[in-house]
């Protein structure tokens, strides 16, 4: 790949924002979705749809840091914008004997929020995985995926 096709590097090679002063204003969505195996020592701690550990109901505390990483993505990620989210949605389900965790992210804005939902998910895995650690370490955090993203040049739908 050529140097021109990357948005975020200049002709001379060096980083940089991409400026979207030009690009129009439109709904953005992004959906993203992480999985988080934590093994039966900790899903026999679940009751009903939350895990409570010492520290407090983990889905809960995770779904709030999910939010809170979504808000902060522009001050993680290397030339994020900084945006001002509309919404942030974080569920939280055990499927399969997995913790499933999906994001869904919206702004009206000049660009996406795809990083946001990432982040969203990110974060709240990692929390799960701090809450959980006492109970036991094989915890393997996997598939941080975009899902679909609607509003810029192109769709995406996994």
């Amino acid at each position: 790949m050529s140097k021109e096709q990357f948005t975020h590097i200049d002709s001379a090679g060096n980083p940089k924002m991409v400026d979207v002063s030009e690009k129009k204003v439109t709904v953005r969505t992004a959906k993203a979705q992480a999985t988080v195996h934590v093994g039966p020592d900790i899903l026999s701690h679940l009751t009903g749809d939350e895990i409570i550990t010492k520290k407090g109901p983990v889905f809960q505390t995770a779904i709030i840091a999910g939010v809170m990483g979504a808000k902060q993505t522009s001050s993680l990620i290397p030339f994020c914008h900084p945006l001002g989210l509309e919404d942030c949605q974080i569920h939280i389900a055990v499927r399969d004997g997995k913790i499933v965790i999906d994001s869904s992210v919206t702004i009206t804005a000049k660009t996406g929020v795809e990083m946001e939902a990432l982040t969203a998910v990110t974060v709240a895995a990692l929390t799960v995985y701090d809450m959980c650690k006492a109970l036991s370490h094989d915890i393997v955090i996997q598939n941080i995926s975009l899902m679909s993203k609607t509003g810029g040049k192109k769709d995406f739908n996994r």
